[in-house]
């Protein structure tokens, strides 16, 4: 699904410190507000949070890893969707889909938009283009020093 935001903000969320680093770090040089959890019921907790309070720092994009303990990003994705409908979504992972396909056809029946994939691994360049394609340029909300970083980031 679209997102009627005008924001710039992704969640973040995948149990491994390093991955949710790096793309936190390579995000943000490009301009987007990124809020990273490596555990994903402190990221749904934080979710319900903003959107109890109507904040307008509602997401733009949310990036969840599929294999993660204590919640996978199914779960995840069906808990965020039961809050918001409007918050795009992006799976990222490092394993074979074979055992998922039967999930990911389920959750995308029910989507105008469905959530794209990320493979895992990916190069920064090769990812920041990916991300990018997910939030259109009109829906960005970007202060003139972020805009500027975000066309470099683009070239």
């Amino acid at each position: 699904m679209r997102t009627n935001n005008s924001n710039n903000k992704i969640l973040l969320v995948d149990d491994e410190p390093n991955i949710t680093s790096l793309f936190s770090i390579a995000l943000e040089d490009c301009g987007f507000k990124v809020d990273s959890f490596n555990d994903p019921l402190l990221a749904l907790d934080t979710f319900k949070q903003k959107n109890r309070a109507k904040e307008n720092s509602s997401y733009a994009l949310a990036l969840l890893d599929i294999k993660m303990p204590g919640m996978n990003g199914f779960d995840l994705f069906n808990e965020i969707r039961k809050i918001n409908d409007k918050t795009n979504v992006c799976f990222i992972t490092a394993f074979d889909l074979q055992n998922e396909i039967q999930e990911l056809k389920a959750l995308n029946s029910n989507e105008e938009k469905p959530p794209a994939i990320i493979r895992k691994p990916i190069s920064i360049d090769d990812f920041l283009d990916r991300i990018k394609a997910q939030i259109p340029s009109q829906e960005r909300n970007l202060s003139s020093s972020e805009q500027i970083r975000f066309l470099i980031c683009e070239t």
